[in-house]
């Protein structure tokens, strides 16, 4: 790794220790780190799980097709995007396979505590868990792309909503 990678990785690792993220690992197991550019020029942390995924049972879970989420977007006139911050994050590492997710560091041997990027499965478990959260609203006026929520709103609808959270009436 290069130097600024080295000032990152140990900054990240900082940040997720401190905030219940990733906890010291002994593990048997132990995937590298690596970093990925991101668009603004700021870098991600990846781990490199492929060792992991090739003996994971795959979850069949369909993802939704990008061009079904626009086609149900297609006759809303406003919309509210939600961008779930580390959305994958919010997931909870079932109690006892944490040890798989270890990734090993200069700095040390670290488990996450919480569903990171890279697992073959992690799409298909968020997925899974966004659609039983928002089921009641989904081909209604809610749109899910993983971490990506889009409410679609009609001029009537957001009259309402609007209206029913005020005294007055429009």
């Amino acid at each position: 790794m290069s130097q600024p990678e080295l000032v990152e990785l140990r900054k990240q690792l900082k940040e997720m220790l401190e905030s219940g993220i990733i906890k010291p690992a002994k593990s048997p197991y132990g995937a590298p780190v690596l970093f990925q550019k991101k668009a603004d020029g700021s870098l991600r942390m990846c781990c490199d799980y492929r060792a992991l995924n090739k003996i994971t049972v795959k979850n069949k879970y369909p993802i939704p097709l990008v061009a079904d989420c626009f086609d149900r977007l297609s006759q809303a006139k406003y919309f509210t995007k939600i961008d779930l911050r580390s959305g994958y994050w919010q997931v909870r590492i079932k109690d006892g396979d944490e040890a798989k997710t270890t990734v090993v560091t200069r700095y040390g041997a670290f488990e996450f505590l919480v569903m990171p990027f890279g697992l073959m499965n992690a799409p298909a478990t968020f997925s899974t868990l966004m659609n039983q959260v928002l089921h009641g609203f989904l081909d209604e006026f809610v749109v899910v792309y993983l971490d990506d929520i889009v409410v679609q709103w009609n001029l009537g609808r957001a009259r309402r909503a609007f209206a029913a959270g005020s005294d007055e009436t429009p």
